[in-house]
C-alpha cells in the first residue's frame, strides 16, 4: 500500500466526521445527511436502523467510498479519503472494505469459487495473478467457502443456488481480501426468516472472529439487539438507539 493511504494503528477502523449529503432535483432540495458522525472499532458490530428513505444506503455509499460527501470526511484506519485521488480511493476501497448488499451481484457465467475469487483477480496484475497470487487467493477462497458451508457447491454456478446460498457466496467474496471494514446493506432482505437468521449468524461469527469492524443496515430489531450497539438515522441525523448489546464481547 502506498504511503498516501497508510493506516494508523490507534485509529478506529471506520470513522465519519460531520458528513453532509444533499440532492437537488429541480427546485427541490433534499438534505439526506446532516452532520453525521460515527466511528466503528475493529471487531465491533454496529447496527444502523431507520425508516425506509432515511438515508441509510446513502450513508453506506459514502462510508464505502462509492460516493463523495458535500461536506465532512470519511477515514478508513485513520486515512482521510478526502485527500485521495480516484485511484487511491479505489485502492483503499479494495484493500480495506468488504461489501454485502441485499442483492447478491454474482456473475452468472462464473462458478461459485470464481465469484469469490473475483476481488483478488481484479486487484492483481496478470503477472502477479499467475505468478503465485492465484494459488494464495484460491486457498483463502476454499477456506471461506468451507466456513460458510458451500465447499460442496464451489463449482456450481449461482443460478443453481438458493437465495441463502447466493448470499453466503457474496459474504465469502466480501471477506476474501481480509477487509478491515465490512459494510452490509440489508443482506437478508430477500431471504426467508430461517435463512436470514443463519446468514446473520455467519456475519456476526466471521466478523468477530477476524476482528472486522462491521456496520450493518437492518430493519430487524432482533439483529440490532445482537449488535454491540445500534444507531438510528432519522431526518438526516444520527442518534444512539436503545437497541444493541453494549456488553457484548
Amino acid at each position: 500500500m502506498s504511503n498516501a493511504i497508510a493506516g494508523h494503528a490507534d485509529a478506529p477502523a471506520l470513522e465519519a466526521r460531520e458528513l453532509c449529503r444533499t440532492f437537488v432535483d429541480g427546485a427541490r432540495r433534499l438534505d439526506v445527511l446532516k452532520s453525521v458522525s460515527l466511528s466503528v472499532k475493529s471487531g465491533e458490530i454496529v447496527a444502523l436502523i431507520g425508516r425506509s428513505g432515511s438515508g441509510k444506503s446513502t450513508l453506506l455509499h459514502l462510508l464505502g467510498l462509492l460516493d463523495r460527501p458535500d461536506a465532512g470526511s470519511v477515514l478508513i484506519d485513520g486515512t482521510p479519503a478526502v485527500v485521495l485521488n480516484e485511484n487511491q480511493r479505489a485502492e483503499l476501497r479494495r484493500s480495506h472494505l468488504g461489501f454485502v448488499f441485499q442483492h447478491y451481484f454474482l456473475m452468472p457465467e462464473f462458478n461459485v469459487l470464481d465469484n469469490v475469487l473475483m476481488p483478488a483477480r481484479v486487484a492483481a496484475s496478470p503477472m502477479a495473478w499467475f505468478g503465485g497470487r492465484r494459488s494464495e487467493a484460491t486457498a483463502r477462497a476454499w477456506h471461506l467457502l468451507e466456513a460458510v458451508g458451500l465447499k460442496d457447491q464451489a463449482l456450481q454456478t449461482p443460478l443453481t443456488l438458493s437465495g441463502g446460498e447466493r448470499q453466503r457466496t457474496a459474504l465469502a467474496r466480501a471477506l476474501l481480501l481480509k477487509p478491515r471494514v465490512l459494510l452490509c446493506d440489508e443482506p437478508t432482505g430477500n431471504l426467508d426468516p430461517e435463512t436470514a437468521t443463519r446468514i446473520m449468524g455467519l456475519i456476526f461469527e466471521l466478523a468477530q472472529r477476524d476482528g472486522v469492524a462491521t456496520l450493518l443496515v437492518t430493519h430487524d430489531r432482533g439483529v440490532a439487539e445482537r449488535a454491540n450497539r445500534a444507531v438510528r438515522l432519522d431526518q438526516g441525523r444520527l442518534t444512539q438507539d436503545s437497541g444493541g448489546n453494549s456488553g457484548r464481547a
